[in-house]
């Protein structure tokens, strides 16, 4: 008979319907840590959690019990999920569960700034009746920002609709047709909505690229009078930032209900003037929370009595073999995508995607999920596998094309990749040499042998002499070491690519006085993952 711990408090709705759940019996042992919680995670069939257990590698060590952890909530980050993948737990959230509470308390937290809310009720608990002091804003007719389309930024964006705002966004896997369709005007960068908006939010996931997304620098070009929030996750905006634009005027209110450090009592920004503030309530509502614990529970009890797996965000429906023999080809996919978004950061419109040789007559569906989810990897407020990577490049408008051909060229097997984005076109090639050795062979037509991993500089130059030596030189002077170089060309003297794999990633300056080069067209840095590392639903 399957058994569940339930290790965080979950809505009694959800622990009705495990007892109601014939053939499952459950448990409610909350607050544990360390050993207590490996020995109990080592009695169950099933976990349900929500953000306040950790589930480490040292809480699964030795385990052969546990089957599925499923959390009720959206953010995994709490559960490793390489451990678990490893030790062969399905890891399933609750994507949807608390889209509307936290979308609805973005709008509060935007209201309560426009209109004094807070000070001016601490006014009148302190006996004053400050009434002139407290002068407001509307929202009507003001432009709102939204930085990250995905459930929450949409659900933000059509309640400020209702209120009359216009709405400007930005999200590398939108596109505009898609937008303008949810009334949305897009914007390519996030630099170009900075100095357009009276209200910014934020609805991504805190990754390096979006870590300190508003920073000092982005101080100078912002609006003047703007107000920030973020019901997201905490640094992505900085916070010393905040309160130097506070302090400055250049702000005129910030709203945050998440912290990089949690449980957070102390921060700089509190108490300062158009400051308000909360303690992560996002999903703290009675109908968020009664969603959450029910769907979790269904996901759950699904899996353990009839093996179906939904919204895993660690492991696909493959079978060991089929994974085994497609290992290698997953991964070049899967770098191809990490390249596509280093290179098509936004805009993106059409991928297609050409497997040749070999590779034609095996699962290319597999192998296109993993190139989607390589280029969805880090921009999206949910997580991204193999299994709903294709779902959600679809959901932005997407289109993604896929097409075989059995003849081999000039490689055993080959896929080649075609990005589009507006009237331009850029095409890449990789391969796979020997069983675990990814390679980029071609970029726009031009046929080259350069590793696929790490840092990596490609840039399109007329073939002429001394532009590769200028190119080194450069890198010299600021440090980089170059540490493999390729270079393909239609002709001599005509047009040309280089690649040059790094041995660190080399500064906007060096980028910048490369792209200065007169015979240099146009240069792009890539951060691929390092050679042998690969993602955690392929490890």
């Amino acid at each position: 008979m399957p058994s569940v711990i339930v290790l965080d408090k979950l809505a009694q709705e959800g622990l009705d319907m495990l007892e109601a759940a014939p053939g499952i019996t459950y448990e409610v042992i909350t607050g544990l840590k360390g050993e207590e919680l490996r020995e109990a995670l080592n009695r169950f069939d099933g976990a349900i959690c929500r953000s306040g257990v950790k589930i480490t590698p040292e809480s699964l060590e030795g385990n052969r019990q546990l089957k599925a952890v499923v959390r009720a909530g959206v953010g995994t980050d709490n559960i490793d999920k390489a451990a678990a993948t490893r030790a062969g737990i399905v890891v399933m959230n609750t994507p949807a569960g608390n889209t509307l509470s936290t979308a609805e308390h973005t709008v509060a937290l935007m209201l309560a700034l426009s209109r004094n809310v807070a000070p001016a009720y601490q006014s009148l608990i302190e006996g004053r009746w400050d009434r002139g002091k407290f002068m407001g804003t509307q929202v009507a007719g003001k432009t709102l920002g939204v930085i990250g389309l995905g459930r929450i930024g949409l659900a933000v964006a059509e309640r400020a609709q209702g209120l009359e705002m216009n709405i400007l966004g930005y999200d590398p896997f939108m596109t505009e047709e898609r937008a303008q369709s949810l009334g949305i005007e897009l914007v390519k960068t996030v630099d170009e909505i900075l100095p357009r908006i009276d209200y910014l939010t934020v609805h991504t996931p805190l990754t390096e690229e979006t870590r300190n997304l508003v920073d000092m620098e982005q101080l100078e070009i912002i609006k003047p009078g703007a107000r920030l929030i973020n019901c997201a996750r905490g640094g992505i905006y900085n916070e010393a930032a905040l309160a130097a634009g506070l302090e400055s005027g250049k702000l005129a209110g910030v709203a945050l209900d998440v912290y990089p450090e949690e449980p957070c009592t102390e921060n700089p920004l509190f108490g300062m003037p158009g400051v308000v503030c909360t303690p992560h309530l996002g999903a703290s509502t009675e109908e968020a929370q009664t969603s959450v614990a029910t769907e979790a529970v269904e996901l759950l009890t699904a899996f353990l009595t009839t093996g179906a797996i939904r919204h895993a965000v660690n492991v696909t429906p493959l079978d060991p073999k089929t994974l085994e023999s497609l290992r290698g080809y997953l991964d070049v996919a899967y770098r191809l995508g990490r390249l596509a978004a280093c290179v098509q950061p936004s805009g993106l419109s059409s991928c297609h995607l050409m497997y040749r040789g070999e590779i034609a007559g095996k699962d290319t569906k597999l192998l296109t999920s993993a190139f989607s989810a390589g280029l969805l990897e880090g921009a999206m407020d949910e997580p991204v596998n193999l299994v709903n990577a294709e779902v959600v490049l679809h959901d932005r408008g997407i289109e993604l094309v896929e097409e075989s051909n059995s003849d081999m060229g000039a490689f055993r097997a080959s896929m080649s990749l075609e990005l589009f984005a507006g009237d331009r076109c850029q095409k890449f090639t990789g391969a796979l040499f020997g069983k675990e050795m990814p390679r980029l062979v071609a970029v726009d037509g031009q046929r080259l042998e350069a590793y696929l991993d790490g840092s990596m500089l490609i840039f399109h130059h007329h073939d002429l002499p001394g532009v590769i030596g200028s190119v080194g030189t450069i890198f010299g002077e600021h440090g980089v070491n170059i540490a493999q170089m390729a270079v393909g060309r239609t002709a001599p003297g005509g047009q040309a690519v280089g690649v040059l794999n790094l041995d660190g990633a080399p500064s906007d300056e060096a980028i910048a006085a490369i792209e200065a080069l007169p015979q240099v067209t146009c240069a792009k840095a890539v951060n691929l993952p390092a050679a042998g590392e690969l993602p955690h639903w392929l490890s």
